[in-house]
């Protein structure tokens, strides 16, 4: 009697839980993307007058920069190729008055690249800082990848958070006032076979997000990991966007919703609804399909590149 009462309470607990929890993301998923469809959000230019953006000529980064530009912020616009950035500075200008700085800078570089950038920046009130830029891989066993690749990937997928974080956030504790965003990826929440080098990289990502969201959490910053599933982009090679996969605009506008929401967060309400899904699969499951499906993927990637071997 007594040890059937004590299940009983047990799994009463147990339900209790997944229903507080339940309602927990409820409330979440309605501060964070459905108040700010109907204008109830942080007012963004209230942290500063100017963001930054790393990787901002394409997908989301692109995305971002109209959505800030959108809401009157002035933009830094940082990425490797100065044509394309000068082609954004100037369709941005075209359509929002707000003023823009270049900084063409290539990523992939050592630290020299972050030699004087201090000084390119210094006096903007920079309230916003999206450090975007990142690259990936198709799938390959870790001993086939180049070092060369290897070193690139660190350099502009982690080194380039450090570096931005850490030349930019004094001011902004000096101001008491502003937001970091890291996009990190669904890829870094748990490790993924033949993508070893870039899921490493944006675990990094989301743990150092947390940590500095931790340290300066009482002087005002807020500091967001974003881990996006697919979105229809060049970098993810989806053409059209559905459902479940955004197109960039949309993404970066339901992203920008959830600052002062989560500070984890998948960015847009689908992804944070297929990340729920997911996490009712039993993790051996997962890590089975996705080395299936990542053994599929670079099989055909293979099959794709000898056969362009052949035509050339």
């Amino acid at each position: 009697m007594v040890y059937s009462t004590a299940l009983e309470v047990i799994g009463g607990c147990f339900i209790a839980y997944y229903l507080i929890n339940l309602l927990r993301r409820a409330v979440t998923g309605l501060r964070a993307f459905v108040l700010p469809s109907l204008g109830i959000k942080k007012n963004l230019k209230s942290f500063g007058s100017w963001a930054v953006v790393t990787g901002c000529t394409d997908g989301i980064g692109k995305s971002f920069v109209y959505e800030l530009a959108k809401e009157g912020i002035n933009i830094v616009l940082m990425s490797r190729t100065l044509e394309k950035l000068q082609n954004l500075e100037a369709e941005i200008k075209s359509v929002y008055k707000v003023k823009t700085k270049v900084i063409a800078m290539d990523f992939s570089g050592g630290a020299e690249i972050y030699d004087g950038l201090d000084e390119k920046l210094d006096g903007l009130d920079i309230g916003i800082l999206i450090n975007n830029v990142g690259v990936s891989h198709y799938p390959e066993f870790f001993t086939n990848m180049k070092r060369e690749d290897c070193w690139k990937m660190i350099n502009v997928n982690d080194m380039s958070v450090i570096m931005m974080t850490h030349i930019i956030l004094p001011g902004m504790v000096s101001r008491g006032k502003g937001v970091v965003m890291n996009i990190s990826s669904r890829a870094g929440v748990e490790p993924l076979p033949l993508l070893s080098t870039y899921s490493s990289s944006k675990a990094f990502v989301d743990f150092f997000s947390e940590a500095i969201a931790t340290e300066y959490a009482g002087k005002g910053i807020i500091v967001q990991s974003v881990m996006p599933l697919y979105v229809a982009t060049k970098m993810s090679k989806i053409k059209r966007p559905s459902l479940f996969v955004p197109g960039p605009d949309d993404y970066a506008r339901q992203a920008l919703g959830t600052i002062g929401v989560e500070q984890r967060t998948n960015g847009c309400w689908s992804h944070s609804l297929q990340e729920f899904v997911v996490g009712l699969i039993p993790r051996w499951v997962r890590e089975k399909l996705a080395w299936n499906i990542l053994m599929a993927s670079r099989r055909a990637v293979l099959k794709k590149l000898n056969q362009q071997g052949k035509q050339d």
